[in-house]
């Protein structure tokens, strides 16, 4: 896209927010709606996408991107209205006669950055945000995943305002294009690396940001506490490091920390429910979805290329350069300084680290970066309130993994090196939305206490009101109070 069209195009979204027919309740459900109907109208096709994209079968598809995000259009269509509705702000004495309220406006003109790993669903979570909220929008999908950009960018115009939502599909320069232009908000998901550039470039016009980004996500494995329900655990923990987009995910367990004494059993264990879940033949691995595309497989597999971390391979180890598919691989005290150990995997390779105690986690895992998710399975109550109170993290998780990404009550989003911002549920439609406060005062009574000359009268009128000693200021006021005299 030419710079000229795409000035354009960002014209006529400006003009259709001044308009403002978004800001209405009834455009937002409109549109809302139409999403709605467009997900559950066009389900074959994007499950046909997804798996063009990442090899994702349609259960997969379907729990993790389609059913979430139907969920999240009902939830915003049932509370829209009280989200919109002016929220009441406390005043103290000294401001009576008044009424505060803070009202939620949209910020404007949008651009919304998509993931390939989710290609549908991190572009769709974002947009019931932004719509909920009364913005004009801008979606680009991730040229990494073209099938679903392809049909993001056919098949919303059908159901949308036009004039109010845009899918602009391109490459890389054409993300720097966009990049360059000025926007009222920006939400980005992707790497920490490409989140530094958009940061720049938004910062240029001063623009706000959501940058939901990734990192190493640990698990703690308490392996002792948690004996009588290992069976379960296991499960949770190969499901969601293997069975969620091949580990393609930012909330996928990076490592596992378990005490030594237990890691044989733990790897054991692992083994027997891979073998019985994935099977053990490279050429014919099921439920397993592929590796985006070479470059990304190149990446994952130089890992394993590494002599030092291949010598810590316990199971798998094996890839099909051909299917880009690489086997579930589990590793054993790799070096904590090899490549695996400090770049995001971002695949199915699962380092399990040995420390002497299971309270060692909580000094190895603040000594990296701050992670996206920390998930921790264990029946230690102390541990739990030190997991929390002593970790920074987006969020911790107890006894099982990704769920929190689903739960539209609790806000999703990093810290430091995993991101800044939060969305989903309510806190998407405060994402896209700027709190506004409005005070509305009276002109009587009109107290001579706020204006000079000065003197102690004043002087204690002002302490007493601030400090909101309402009897002892009315007494004040009556002459009933003993004050200073002036200085």
């Amino acid at each position: 896209m030419e710079d000229k069209d795409t000035m354009s195009l960002l014209s006529e979204l400006r003009d259709t927010f001044k308009s403002g027919k978004t800001k209405s309740l009834e455009w937002r459900k409109t549109q809302l709606q139409a999403l709605s109907n467009m997900v559950e109208h066009q389900e074959k096709l994007c499950f046909q996408a997804l798996f063009d994209d990442v090899g994702k079968g349609k259960l997969e598809a379907y729990k993790d991107e389609v059913g979430p995000t139907k969920k999240t259009i009902d939830y915003a269509l049932s509370n829209l209205k009280k989200w919109m509705a002016p929220k009441k702000a406390g005043l103290t004495l000294l401001l009576l006669p008044s009424k505060a309220e803070i009202i939620p406006e949209p910020y404007g003109l949008v651009l919304i950055l998509t993931s390939w790993n989710y290609p549908f669903d991190l572009a769709l979570e974002p947009l019931i945000g932004a719509i909920a909220a009364g913005n004009v929008v801008v979606i680009k999908p991730s040229e990494l995943a073209p099938a679903t950009s392809s049909f993001l960018a056919n098949t919303i115009p059908q159901y949308m305002d036009n004039a109010a939502i845009k899918v602009i599909e391109g490459g890389p320069e054409a993300s720097q294009q966009l990049l360059q232009q000025k926007w009222d908000k920006i939400f980005y998901t992707g790497s920490p690396k490409i989140g530094r550039i958009v940061m720049t470039e938004a910062a240029k016009h001063l623009t706000p940001v959501v940058l939901e980004l990734g990192g190493k996500c640990p698990m703690i494995f308490d392996y002792s506490t948690i004996s009588s329900n290992l069976k379960v655990a296991l499960r949770r923990l190969i499901s969601a490091k293997w069975g969620v987009c091949c580990g393609q995910a930012c909330v996928a367990i990076d490592y596992v920390l378990v005490e030594e004494k237990f890691a044989s059993s733990l790897v054991d264990l692992l083994k027997v429910i891979i073998r019985k879940v994935y099977g053990d033949n490279i050429e014919s691995l099921a439920n397993l979805s592929r590796i985006v595309n070479k470059r990304h497989f190149d990446r994952v597999c130089s890992f394993l290329k590494d002599p030092m971390v291949a010598a810590s391979v316990v199971h798998g180890g094996s890839y099909n350069e051909k299917n880009l598919v690489i086997e579930p691989t589990i590793l054993l005290d790799p070096p904590l300084d090899s490549a695996v150990m400090n770049e995001e995997i971002f695949g199915p390779i699962l380092p399990i680290i040995t420390l002497k105690n299971i309270e060692q986690s909580i000094d190895f895992i603040n000594m990296r970066p701050k992670p996206l998710a920390l998930y921790a399975f264990t029946l230690n109550e102390a541990l739990k309130t030190r997991i929390v109170s002593e970790t920074s993290s987006g969020s911790v998780t107890f006894n099982d993994v990704l769920i929190q990404y689903v739960c539209d009550e609790l806000p999703f989003g990093g810290v430091g090196q995993s991101g800044m911002g939060r969305y989903h549920g309510k806190y998407s439609f405060d994402a896209f939305s700027h709190e506004k406060a409005v005070l509305h005062r009276g002109y009587y009574p009109d107290l001579s206490m706020r204006y000079p000359p000065w003197n102690a009268f004043k002087m204690e009128f002002c302490r007493l009101g601030y400090s909101m000693d309402y009897l002892n200021l009315i007494l004040h006021l009556l002459g009933l109070r003993k004050y200073p005299k002036d200085d």
